[in-house]
């Protein structure tokens, strides 16, 4: 087989040709590098996405492309003077074309790195402009150069006026020479004592200078469920000092050990009586403090009238579920619920007793604020500290004693404590006003209805007859007798949805509504407004079971329903959805309890 001229081995244009495309595909790389490098590199089109670009210039290799040749053209190729010559000629066309190409090509990248490159050069120019660094350090250097002028040409005015006052002065005599000389000594000494004494007192005095305060704000910790168990153990253990104190001081007032109360109340009285209270309170807080650092450097020292119960602490739980976390939020809750309640009845109540709410108890206080005072201005403070250090320790440890073991005995006779029970909060006070302008609008009610009503109406008859609903009299919506009313305990009745499994229909199987109690009677009444078969009415002799009942088991607590079954239902009615649950339970068992023993004993009579 023979081989053209132009493809034997060892032709120096050919190896040519390859080095420069090999040296045009680095070029290629290297100008991928360069587009890439910027920040806006979405805003140009890619390599591989530009029209001009074909798949093979996005290789490392690129495989040469040799047309191929039929047996007619191998034939010519054999012959070197044959046509094969005009083939070759024309390959060698085709590369110098695709060569021109990828110069274009290249000539392309170039102007888009050089786009590129301006548009850098923009970014920087807008960069600078916003930060206005250069402009800030030109001006400053002008400042201080105008700044360096002002001060020489200061001096220099300064220097000239001096001059011109020696110049103008005559000349001094010796005496006035040696009291300059004695005014500069003393110039020099003052900035001396000046200097002494800053570096004596000048700390300070910086202590005391005025400034502006700063006002810090709390950074809030979001709602964790660990956190809230770690704050409710550290508020356990900080108030366990303060709850074991009250324990000991209530111990020794309900005289829970007899010999320590006994010898607790002699050296108070003798101490009080020698005019020692004072020392003696204040020697005990340096015992106390004496016995706290000895604990702490580890000595075994317990000293309590009431035996300390040491409580189990449960290990915290890392991973709790969410009916857990529920649970516990609800817990904490309601603690703070109680604790800021009791908190707002004790202020209140000391707010409505200086605020003349109730006049006949403000007005004891009044005497005896005047009383103190007059005995304070008559009699010496020896006499007046006597005899209040024994009335606080009679009060304290006989009468206190004597009080809490007898409590209708405290209810008659113990003034302060009769004070404080007497003393309204202000929901109280609310209930009372809203209490007393229902009985003057009975009272007005009650009035017209007799001068229009038969004599011969009872009392019983009268106030049946006009307690009724938001739709009507009580007993004509549920088709009772007229005696038959609300308990007081749930007069307007208890919010509530009642859930009947017998039914299938959605209609029927929930209903909302108000729930009643009665003598002998359970009603339900329907909020829908319709006829009367909404309304449920059981009799309390026919309900065969009664319990608390939890509608959905997913969520904590026990519950917020009552199930009642009788014997006219498969499936137990449900009360659900009662904010009252537990209040409207007690009160349908107790009823129920009652109802039923009163039948019992008259079957068995």
């Amino acid at each position: 087989m023979r081989v053209g001229p132009d493809l034997r081995a060892g032709d120096p244009d050919r190896h040519v040709k390859l080095k420069q495309r090999g040296s045009v595909l680095n070029m290629l790389r290297r100008l991928d590098k360069i587009r890439f490098r910027g920040h806006k590199r979405d805003d140009f089109l890619d390599l591989a996405e530009s029209p001009n670009a074909s798949d093979t210039e996005c290789g490392d290799e690129v495989p040469l492309k040799i047309p191929r040749t039929s047996t007619r053209d191998s034939e010519e190729l054999r012959d070197p003077a044959g046509p094969g010559t005009l083939i070759m000629a024309a390959g060698v066309q085709d590369f110098n074309r695709t060569e021109s190409d990828r110069l274009n090509e290249i000539k392309g990248h170039l102007e888009i790195a050089l786009l590129e490159k301006h548009f850098l050069q923009e970014e920087l120019r807008k960069l600078r402009e916003e930060t206005n660094a250069e402009m800030l350090r030109q001006e400053l250097d002008r400042e201080r150069q105008r700044r360096i002028e002002l001060e020489q040409k200061v001096q220099e005015v300064l220097k000239a006026r001096t001059e011109e006052q020696t110049a103008q002065q005559p000349p001094r005599s010796q005496a006035q020479v040696a009291n300059g000389a004695a005014d500069r000594r003393g110039q020099g000494l003052c900035p001396r004592v000046q200097k002494w004494f800053y570096e004596k007192f000048g700390e300070y005095v910086e202590d005391f200078r005025f400034q502006p305060e700063e006002s810090t704000v709390e950074t809030e910790e979001p709602l964790s469920a660990r956190r809230l168990t770690e704050n409710m153990r550290r508020l356990k253990r900080g108030a366990k000092p303060v709850t074991s104190f009250v324990k000991n001081l209530s111990a020794l007032s309900d005289w829970y050990s007899v010999y320590t109360s006994a010898i607790a109340f002699t050296v108070y009285m003798n101490a009080v009586w020698h005019g020692w209270a004072i020392p003696m309170f204040l020697f005990l807080a340096i015992l106390r403090l004496s016995l706290n650092y000895l604990i702490a450097r580890g000595w075994r020292i317990q000293w309590s009238i009431v035996p300390e119960v040491s409580e189990v602490v449960e290990p915290p739980k890392e991973d709790l579920t969410v009916s857990e976390k529920f649970q516990l939020v609800l817990d904490v809750a309601q603690k703070a619920q109680n604790l800021f309640g009791k908190m707002a009845d004790i202020l209140e109540k000391i707010k409505n007793l200086f605020m003349w709410v109730q006049p006949e108890t403000t007005q004891k206080l009044y005497i005896a604020l005047w009383a103190a005072f007059l005995a304070s201005c008559f009699f010496p403070y020896r006499l007046v500290g006597l005899a209040m250090g024994l009335y606080a320790g009679i009060k304290f440890f006989l009468i206190d004693f004597i009080f809490k073991r007898c409590p209708r005995l405290r209810a008659k006779y113990d003034t302060p404590y009769i004070i404080w029970k007497s003393l309204p909060t202000d929901p109280q006070l609310k209930e009372r006003s809203s209490a007393a302008v229902a009985r003057r609008l009975q009272t007005t009610s009650s009035r017209s209805y007799v001068s229009s009503a038969p004599t011969s109406l009872s009392k019983d008859e009268d106030a049946g007859r006009f307690h009724g609903t938001k739709k009507g009299n009580f007993h004509e919506i549920f088709n009772l007798s007229e005696n038959e009313r609300p308990l007081a305990v749930c007069e307007n009745g208890w919010r509530c949805c009642l859930i009947n499994r017998d039914r299938k229909m959605p209609t029927d199987y929930i209903r909302n509504g108000v729930l009643y109690v009665t003598e002998n009677y359970l009603c339900f009444e329907s909020s829908k407004s319709g006829s009367s078969k909404r309304n449920k009415v059981i009799k309390l002799v026919d309900i065969t079971d009664i319990q608390k009942y939890k509608v959905l088991s997913v969520l904590p607590g026990s519950g917020m329903g009552i199930a009642v079954s009788t014997p006219s239902t498969q499936k137990p009615l449900v009360f659900g959805a009662m904010v009252h649950r537990d209040e409207a339970f007690e009160t349908i068992f107790n009823q129920y309890m009652k109802i039923t023993a009163a039948a019992a004993s008259g079957g068995d009579s």
